[in-house]
């Protein structure tokens, strides 16, 4: 298949790259010039668009892919399916699916989850929304990109899946964090707490396949001081998105709303910028009750 592909960073060029070794004919643009082995090197979108049947996007926010979309609509071929694999707000990606449609094209908004490792090992995780005739279009490109692909729905709620999940991941974490830190100031040793909580009815996958603490549990960030898979300021990013669709729909997610706030707090005024987001637990280990 001939393949466009936008956004070539930490986690496009990966995934670019494993189309790319499974046969594929890919053509890229990155904004940044971004150059990678066995990847056509488009000048502009317009060229790595062109004469393709698939167009994949991996950009970081809703604005910018509004902005590509606009940009690559007029010059795709009719017939062709246009992914967008970033995490952007529920309203962009129905707006960027609506254009596609109208204009002759399939279109699923695909978030992913796996992060840089899962990019670079084919093991991503697709939430797709979008018509059954386009997820099944995309289908074969999840499969090599990904382990697992799951329509979810009508346009948008790849997205929203995405979005719930990781408001989740943000609160789980945080609650993972501080019972470590109370678990230290208990004068219980970390170890026993894992062995504990991950076979009882607190594990979770911030416990039990991503564990906060150093030494403990599987091998994760914390054992590489907290250089992050998934770092502190995308986990804030994702939870400003489900507070924003919270706001939309008029939900009530007060977790949510605490979490975002202490990950705004970490990162924008504290030293969580650059870090993964498992870092709160260092953060917690200096904090007193207040």
């Amino acid at each position: 298949m001939k393949i466009g592909f936008i956004g070539l960073g930490n986690m496009g060029a990966p995934m670019a790259a494993n189309l790319v070794k499974a046969g594929h004919d890919v053509t890229g643009f990155d904004t940044a010039g971004v150059s990678v082995e066995a990847v056509t090197k488009a000048e502009t979108a317009i060229d790595a668009v062109r004469g393709a049947e698939a167009v994949i996007t991996m950009l970081p926010n809703g604005d910018i892919l509004r902005a590509v979309a606009d940009q690559i609509i007029p010059h795709m071929e009719k017939g062709a399916v246009f992914i967008d694999c970033s995490t952007v707000d529920v309203d962009s990606a129905r707006a960027v699916a609506d254009q596609a449609e109208q204009a002759g094209l399939l279109a699923v908004d695909a978030p992913v989850s796996g992060g840089i490792g899962g990019a670079a090992a084919g093991t991503l995780t697709f939430m797709a929304g979008g018509s059954d005739a386009a997820f099944a279009k995309a289908a074969p490109l999840f499969d090599i990109m990904g382990q697992k692909a799951v329509h979810c729905g009508a346009a948008g709620a790849g997205q929203a899946a995405k979005i719930c999940n990781n408001m989740i991941l943000g609160v789980t974490m945080i609650a993972t964090c501080e019972a470590f830190a109370l678990a230290d100031k208990l004068g219980l040793d970390r170890q026993k707490m894992f062995d504990v909580v991950s076979t009882s009815s607190g594990y979770s996958w911030s416990m039990n396949a991503y564990c906060p603490a150093p030494g403990v549990g599987p091998q994760s960030p914390a054992d590489n001081g907290y250089k992050p898979g998934f770092a502190a300021e995308l986990m804030l990013k994702d939870l400003r998105l489900s507070q924003q669709a919270a706001e939309s729909a008029d939900a009530d997610t007060p977790m949510g709303q605490i979490a975002t706030a202490l990950y705004e707090q970490f990162v924008e005024a504290e030293d969580g910028k650059g870090m993964d987001f498992s870092a709160m637990l260092p953060r917690f280990e200096k904090r007193g009750r207040s």
